[in-house]
């Protein structure tokens, strides 16, 4: 069992190591060691097996290989939040999933307002739609115990919904040519992920290597592969032999990956991407960088704040406990908070440079004013003093994010 105490200081911790090394690859792309940084970007990295090979720049690498284990921590959480955690009921999903639905519909409403409909800056719809949720909760932290408790699991459902809808994003929109026979190849391997999960198996391993298959099968498909990563969760068995959750190979897997992920795999992707040359680049696509900025700053709150404001007025909803419509519109605005996801959906959306450049900046310049106007928000409008203590005072791990 995890304390709040306790979990607090670590997604402040997660939040900290990724800023650091954003901030870190930020002054490498805009000091004398840029070729430095471009060069470790791009060093290529060949893995050849007979006549299979993958040959891809070390950013690639990052992007298409190591995020697999973020989206295969994404789908672990999907699916022990509906096998009874904060997705568990229909009450804890109204209220989250309608927000969430509103923080993706207007963002890219007024990203395709700024930019239209047609052309390459239309392909970056969907990069405000997306909020991290390492970086809003690591922000939600820094006030401890005078956050209300049902605001802080507010803000994890809404995040796990962001998370989904930005599966499905990738999934419907960002998937390139199919190739058939990669395609029946994963197929198989999902079969046989099945049928491990139906014969109960427990050992890790077989999981893993028909995980890999399934994983170049996918890339080579033209389907993106990290999206692999999601599939591989659900295929992991949620109880053990004797029924129980507790110890389960889909719980062992959650906290296995949970802290290397947040501490290991978001801050090198973080490094990776968040390495813009400040004054170079997004020329002619001033648009893109408009478009994802007000999309971050005011689709997102709008969005958020305004359709769970219509679900609890329409009583679909209800506010939760200890929580003020002053306070949710403090969360709302962090939401705005798109650093990983809006980073992962550029890369997919452009090819063109100088679009990816703008988009980029974007997302940057969007997550820091989001955060810091968000904790202003919270900061005024939270509680001086502790938050009552809710009627347990650990909480499943199964419902960090």
């Amino acid at each position: 069992m995890t304390t709040l105490a306790q979990q607090g200081k670590e997604e402040r911790a997660a939040g900290l190591v990724t800023v650091g090394a954003m901030l870190v690859a930020l002054i490498l792309a805009n000091s004398p060691l840029r070729d430095f940084y471009q060069l470790v970007h791009h060093t290529p990295v060949s893995l050849q097996v007979g006549t299979l090979g993958i040959d891809k720049p070390l950013i690639l690498w990052i992007n298409d290989g190591l995020m697999v284990f973020f989206f295969l921590l994404m789908g672990v959480e999907l699916k022990r939040e509906m096998l009874g955690g904060l997705l568990g009921s229909a009450r804890q999903v109204a209220l989250p999933a309608i927000a969430a639905t509103g923080g993706m519909l207007l963002p890219a409403l007024v990203y395709l307002i700024v930019n239209g409909t047609a052309g390459i800056a239309a392909h970056g719809w969907a990069v405000p739609t997306a909020t991290d949720i390492v970086l809003a909760l690591a922000v939600l932290s820094l006030f401890g115990e005078r956050v209300p408790p049902a605001l802080r699991v507010f803000l994890m459902a809404l995040a796990v919904f962001d998370d989904l809808g930005a599966i499905v994003i990738i999934a419907l929109f960002y998937t390139e040519r199919l190739a058939g026979e990669a395609l029946l190849i994963a197929g198989a391997a999902l079969a046989g992920l099945v049928l491990l999960n139906r014969f109960r198996v427990m050992r890790a391993l077989p999981y893993v290597l028909l995980g890999l298959v399934m994983w170049v099968a996918v890339l080579k498909s033209g389907v993106h592969a990290t999206l692999a990563g999601v599939v591989i969760a659900l295929a992991i068995p949620a109880r053990t032999r004797d029924g129980h959750r507790e110890g389960s190979p889909l719980d062992r897997t959650y906290h296995d990956l949970r802290r290397w992920v947040t501490f290991g795999v978001v801050p090198v992707f973080a490094f990776f991407n968040a390495g813009i040359a400040v004054r170079a680049g997004g020329e002619g696509f001033g648009n893109v960088f408009l478009g994802v900025t007000l999309g971050l700053l005011l689709g997102k709150q709008l969005g958020v704040f305004t359709f769970a404001w219509l679900a609890i007025r329409l009583r679909l909803a209800r506010l939760p406990a200890g929580v003020r419509w002053r306070h949710l519109y403090g969360v709302a605005v962090l939401a705005g908070i798109g650093f990983t996801m809006s980073l992962f959906i550029a890369g997919l959306a452009f090819d063109t440079p100088a679009a990816l450049t703008a988009a980029r900046q974007g997302v940057l310049l969007a997550s820091a004013v989001a955060a810091l106007v968000g904790a202003a928000v919270l900061a005024a409008t939270l509680p001086r003093q502790s938050a009552p203590p809710a009627e347990d005072s650990t909480i499943d791990p199964g419902r960090l994010s």
